[in-house]
């Protein structure tokens, strides 16, 4: 009861905290044209009952739930030769400025509203967590990073090498760009070089050892371009998209041997209840592509699922599998914050080291230090929650903090100058589970990691800390900060007791570096698992013990691909899109 109770305060603290709006022009004014004109399939959920009388009586061969890293992609492939309804329960992000441009991805995070991109969870760990609620997923609120996923990997999963490596291009054509360099990359890049994390690969999409630059789906302007943006590629006449469009289950016909899904009930923007059928031709589908947390959290509510948890809430049981929501797993992140004595450009992950102690390190700078910046609250992994470290914890009532928040702006801007160094877990052992808490499709479900409960997880932190210390005391980051022994014990400590998750803190604690790991692990949001294949997929994506259901996302995979998942994510959903189309149709898909 503690920590629901300590959740609802931080919420009801977040919600006040938002009082900043930076303006920015809309993509409008920036000269591209209005979105609605570039996407005119995509309509509010309300609009549903008028649009079925135009599409074959309403019949689709292919429903998607989810418009997210996968579901774009798909529906987007799918469309080329049948007729695709693609089901999304939040909004669009093109006029979005929180989304949109890279200045505003801390303030993203930070709305809790309902009508936020990005809604706020924590994990029965006591971590802080967020799930994407917007067209394009989690491309909308993520870092923006891109890398693919190396050789091994796409031989361990089994997908085919060849159109693997068509796949991805097709995403990079059309959103992927090769960023400028910001001095704390450079920085840290260098860095990373110096203490040996080599060789230095270049600018590429590869998964190498050593450090490199990566892509990133901002481009030079410091706009995002989402996976919403790959829907451009489809055929305008055979693709509906409906946004606020919230599913409540997935609706099966039990008379036969095996259930079949028949079509997706949901209800939109206004509370309206609707159902969308899908079609009795021969290779129609109902495709899930709402996330790791999303899609198995709709199997449960659905009918599939561990029998017990399902009868517990009286959901009718349509198959009993042990395995959904199974096998969750996140990789654990710790940072450092590194005060500068100078102002940073802003930057988000561009450089990357690609170690062989089975931890990644990245880097981000600037966020938090402008005026303006300075006014906004910016979330729960931000440079001024290290100054919150100043009020003792049992000290942080809602007035002590929001009397903090008021005179923040008398704070020299130098205490929110500098970045983070970031080492996060590459192949984390660790797992865990999601539970259903209520029967609403809006609640988040019961989510647990079980951080660092395999010790070789541990291990590999303490690790990836003992290289960020090196980096930290690199000559190439003297030209930003002089950083010693003393220095780095003082940045460890604030880190401790920076108010970045409910995990009970042992302060002042830096021998043990095993102790300093699991008070400060907080997410990068690359958790997957839930929907695993053999356990409730096939190695097609086909739904074990059921007809007409795929799942096709990162609830699927037992391990994230390459440093950051969300390349390899988008090309899983073209590349299962092209692969369905052949399948259907032969090589006369011609894709």
């Amino acid at each position: 009861m503690a920590v629901v109770g300590h959740v609802s305060v931080i919420l009801k603290l977040l919600l006040s905290l938002l009082v900043c709006h930076l303006h920015f022009t809309t993509l409008t004014q920036a000269g591209e044209g209005r979105w609605e004109d570039k996407y005119p399939f995509i309509r509010e959920a309300s609009t549903f009952s008028t649009l079925s009388y135009s599409t074959n009586k309403g019949y689709y061969d292919y429903i998607i739930v989810g418009g997210g890293t996968a579901g774009c992609p798909l529906a987007a492939t799918l469309s080329q030769k049948f007729r695709v309804l693609l089901v999304e329960r939040g909004g669009v992000p093109f006029a979005n400025a929180n989304v949109s441009f890279m200045q505003n991805f801390h303030i993203s995070l930070a709305d809790t509203s309902s009508t936020s991109a990005s809604q706020f969870f924590v994990s029965t760990d006591g971590v802080f967590n967020s799930r994407a609620r917007i067209l394009g997923g989690g491309t909308c609120i993520n870092a923006g990073f891109y890398t693919r996923a190396g050789p091994s990997y796409i031989q361990k999963v089994g997908w085919d090498s060849k159109l693997v490596n068509e796949s991805y291009p097709w995403i990079e054509k059309q959103i992927v760009h090769r960023p400028n360099l910001a001095p704390w990359q450079e920085a840290v890049r260098e860095s990373l070089l110096e203490i040996g994390i080599s060789p230095f690969n270049g600018f590429t999409y590869d998964h190498i050892y050593g450090t490199k630059v990566g892509g990133t789906i901002f481009d030079r302007f410091g706009r995002r371009h989402s996976a919403a943006e790959l829907l451009a590629s489809a055929n305008p006449k055979k693709l509906d998209v409906l946004v606020h469009a919230i599913v409540q289950k997935i609706d099966f016909d039990t008379s036969g041997k095996k259930p079949r899904a028949v079509g997706v009930i949901f209800k939109d923007e206004n509370g309206k209840q609707h159902k969308a059928y899908l079609s009795t031709r021969k290779g129609s589908e109902i495709i899930v592509s709402s996330g790791a947390i999303g899609s198995p959290h709709i199997l449960m509510l659905s009918g599939i699922g561990p029998k017990a948890e399902l009868e517990k809430l009286n959901i009718p049981v349509v198959l009993d599998n042990k395995f959904v929501g199974q096998g969750m797993s996140d990789n654990p992140l710790n940072t450092i914050f590194v005060p500068t004595n100078r102002p940073v450009e802003q930057s988000l992950i561009q450089t990357v080291g690609i170690t062989k102690k089975g931890v990644y390190i990245e880097a981000s700078s600037g966020f938090g230090q402008s005026g303006d910046s300075i006014s906004c609250h910016h979330g729960v992994v931000s440079a001024e929650i290290g100054q919150l470290s100043t009020i003792p914890p049992k000290q942080r009532t809602l007035e002590a903090i929001e009397a903090y928040r008021r005179s923040k702006k008398n704070i020299p801007h130098e205490a929110f100058r500098g970045g983070f160094i970031l080492e996060k877990i590459a192949l984390p052992l660790s797992r865990g589970n999601i539970s259903l808490v209520t029967t609403n499709p809006d609640d988040n479900p019961s989510i647990t990691f079980n951080y660092f409960s395999h010790p070789r997880d541990l291990k590999r932190c303490v690790d990836g800390i003992r290289i960020v210390e090196k980096i930290a005391k690199s000559k190439h980051f003297t030209n930003f900060t002089q950083c010693d022994k003393e220095t780095l014990d003082r940045l460890l400590n604030m880190s401790i007791q920076a108010n970045v998750n409910l995990i009970p803190k042992h302060t002042h604690n830096t021998e043990s570096l095993e102790q300093f790991c699991k008070d400060t692990v907080i997410t990068i949001w690359h958790y997957h698992g839930g929907c695993q294949v053999g356990n409730v997929i096939a190695p097609d994506h086909k739904v074990l013990g059921v007809h007409r259901l795929r799942v096709i996302d990162g609830s699927t995979f037992k391990e994230s691909p390459g440093t950051n998942p969300q390349a390899t994510v988008m090309m899983m959903g073209r590349y299962m899109g092209v692969k369905i189309l052949r399948e259907r149709l032969g090589r006369a898909a011609g894709l």
